[in-house]
């Protein structure tokens, strides 16, 4: 099993409203209302969220570290923060029970619309660049 996540997780939430935001390229049509979120959300586990390695493996520790750095994005309708991945028999029902713990309320929005190069792609703007560097920190 990977010791390290370099990417977004996918998710899914039960309701969304009918708009999408870059970088979704679709919507679900669940209902009009701002009350719920978009397809393309992003949400970020908050920095000091904390699971004790007595309740959370490697392999958890691993997919938290991902949720902190790279965040989740909403992709579809489903159950409500249903993240997913590949299917591995390394991964136990216990791994991922120690994930069910961590509450909705430790993630945060992201308002990612800074990387965007343009709304007809997914490309994004890159750290460290200059175009991020105008882009998102000027």
């Amino acid at each position: 099993m990977s010791g390290h996540i370099d990417h977004a997780i996918r998710f899914t939430a039960d309701t969304t409203d009918e708009r999408f935001i870059w970088p979704a390229r679709h919507e679900a049509v669940s209902v009009n209302s701002q009350a719920y979120p978009p397809m393309g959300a992003r949400f970020r586990l908050n920095a000091s969220f904390h699971l004790p390695a007595s309740t959370c493996a490697r392999p958890c520790r691993v997919v938290i570290q991902a949720m902190k750095t790279y965040g989740l994005i909403l992709a579809d309708n489903g159950s409500n923060w249903y993240f997913q991945g590949t299917t591995d028999s390394r991964w136990t029902y216990t791994m991922v029970d120690q994930l069910k713990a961590i509450p909705a309320r430790e993630f945060v929005a992201v308002d990612e619309s800074c990387l965007m190069v343009s709304h007809n792609s997914g490309q994004a703007r890159q750290p460290g660049t200059a175009a991020y560097n105008r882009a998102c920190r000027g």
